[in-house]
């Protein structure tokens, strides 16, 4: 990709001006979805499935030297194609209580706005949108009384802002890290789940979460922008040694924190996204959610309390496609009423990281772990990691 071009992708778009100077190589920038082969493809999924996947693991499976495998990686990554992160544990309402917040913006300032809310550690997600919102944002917080601090606070003193609403989610029975490339066989997707499996030990789900202290906040933070990172990196960047560190790491992954490898858009086969704000009786809730956890263009799923009980993220081939799903959503679930959709134009921040109009990732304002929304309102630039 040629970032003199004017008019093409981040190179042209103001809100990246500054990530720019630590742009992607240009080598890396060339490296587009035509360059992305089955090998790409299967390395992705297998992070997928596996996010810190030992190379050797993942090399072994696709039949190829696990240098090979590292060196397709760091190419994916170093171009904004493909990265692993780290984000509280969205399922689980005792670590974080996340908030959908539709919000309306004065005339001709949506993008203004977008940038200035994906500024903040505590807004996971923006989109600009067309239809009965200008935006679609995801925060989180860490109970009830932080969310209202937040809404109020955060969009009132955004410049822009016309009004908001939020809706509360209730339960997420399926989001992104779930969502599968599709590249691997059976028996590859089972070796590397099998792998997974012993990293892992099971969460018990009982009992109060344990309170989040420093070292937890900043293994989350560090691994926000590189999920991938080394124990011993990590260790050198927390000042913890390898043991304590390793010991850690593995609890959060075990109970309040998720990884997951994404993949640009674009890249994925599916290069529309569209967010459908629906109902059904609530004697159905569970039934219609698990049903829509196995539809493959479903991305993400919230069940939320207010005038819509579901709030579902999903990726499409085609713009008629935002219809065409529509009516195959309605012949499988009869009960399922859509109220709204809008159709994303783009996506400005996801999951922490900060996109350009190509999908590319170029930076990063890491997540945090849930906690005094007071003190984490205008993030300053230089706590930004920009590509």
């Amino acid at each position: 990709m040629d970032e003199t071009t004017p008019g093409h992708g981040a190179a042209s778009d103001p809100d990246f001006s500054r990530a720019r100077r630590n742009a992607p190589s240009q080598e890396a920038q060339e490296f587009t979805a035509a360059d992305l082969d089955e090998l790409d493809r299967g390395v992705v999924h297998a992070l997928q499935i596996h996010p810190r996947a030992p190379w050797t693991l993942v090399g072994d499976v696709l039949g190829v030297n696990p240098v090979t495998v590292a060196r397709r990686w760091q190419r994916l990554e170093d171009a904004g194609l493909a990265w692993v992160t780290a984000y509280p544990r969205l399922s689980d309402s005792r670590i974080v209580v996340t908030g959908i917040v539709e919000v309306d913006t004065e005339p001709g300032v949506a993008e203004e706005v977008a940038r200035a809310l994906a500024a903040e550690h505590v807004v996971a997600n923006v989109k600009i949108t067309a239809g009965g919102r200008d935006i679609v944002t995801a925060v989180q917080t860490r109970d009830l009384d932080e969310l209202a601090h937040l809404t109020t606070r955060l969009f009132q003193q955004t410049r822009g802002v016309r009004a908001t609403r939020t809706h509360v989610s209730t339960g997420v029975p399926t989001e992104g890290s779930r969502w599968r490339l599709r590249s691997l066989d059976a028996a590859q997707c089972a070796r590397i789940e099998a792998s997974h499996a012993s990293d892992i030990p099971p969460d018990t789900g009982t009992g109060p979460a344990a309170p989040w202290d420093s070292l937890d906040a900043h293994l989350l933070e560090l691994l926000s922008s590189d999920g991938r990172m080394s124990i011993r990196a990590l260790a050198t960047a927390t000042g913890v040694g390898l043991t304590t560190v390793r010991r850690r790491l593995q609890s959060l992954l075990a109970s309040r924190v998720s990884l997951r490898c994404d993949l640009a858009r674009p890249l994925s086969g599916w290069p529309l996204s569209a967010v459908y704000f629906a109902s059904v009786p609530a004697q159905y809730l569970e039934e219609t959610s698990r049903v829509l956890s196995s539809v493959r263009e479903v991305r993400s799923c919230a069940i939320t309390a207010g005038p819509h009980n579901l709030v579902i993220d999903v990726w499409l081939r085609t713009l008629a496609d935002v219809h065409t799903f529509e009516a195959h959503l309605s012949r499988r679930l009869p009960r399922l009423v859509i109220d709204d959709r809008s159709v994303v134009l783009r996506t400005v921040k996801h999951m922490g990281r900060l996109l350009d109009r190509d999908g590319r990732c170029v930076g990063v304002v890491p997540l945090r772990e849930p906690q005094d929304t007071h003190q984490l309102l205008a993030v300053p630039e230089d706590e930004r990691v920009w590509r």
